[in-house]
């Protein structure tokens, strides 16, 4: 199943797994006016917590090939995210897209690290089904410091 291009994540209810917005959740883990700093290290531990989250069921390997891809997809519409790199690594090291991300202005590095949030979620959707993705990645939703009672996903 193709992934379509994830620079502009549809709007959708919060109040159901499918309706989560990466771009709330990154959002809620900032403070406002948010440097491009601030979202490089929100996006480190977001990938942390993502990775943690994913690696018992697709390892880490798995999670670091869904990531890289997320990235090649997103390059399209930030070229900066273009992050070279010699074949996937053994797991997730955010650590050129935080290079990235910080030198960006922050309003750019915040659509590109949530585009990439985005295609990460629609490609492992594609793969394991919404319903799946959004179950694996509760705890993810779960450590948002700003998360409501109402995007919490019931059990």
């Amino acid at each position: 199943m193709a992934v379509t291009e994830p620079s502009n994540p549809p709007a959708m209810p919060s109040d159901s797994p499918e309706g989560r917005n990466w771009s709330t959740l990154l959002a809620g883990r900032l403070p406002a006016g948010a440097s491009a700093v601030q979202v490089a290290q929100a996006m480190a531990a977001l990938w942390g917590e993502i990775d943690a989250a994913l690696h018992p069921v697709i390892g880490h390997r798995g999670v670091a090939a869904l990531y890289h891809r997320s990235l090649t997809l997103c390059a399209a519409s930030h070229p900066w995210l273009r992050i070279a790199d010699a074949g996937v690594p053994a797991a997730v090291d955010p650590a050129a897209l935080c290079v990235a991300l910080e030198e960006q202005a922050a309003a750019e590095a915040l659509a590109g690290a949530t585009a990439l949030l985005h295609a990460f979620h629609e490609l492992l959707a594609s793969l394991v089904g919404a319903s799946l993705t959004d179950r694996l990645l509760r705890a993810v939703w779960a450590q948002s410091p700003r998360a409501s009672s109402a995007q919490d996903i019931a059990t």
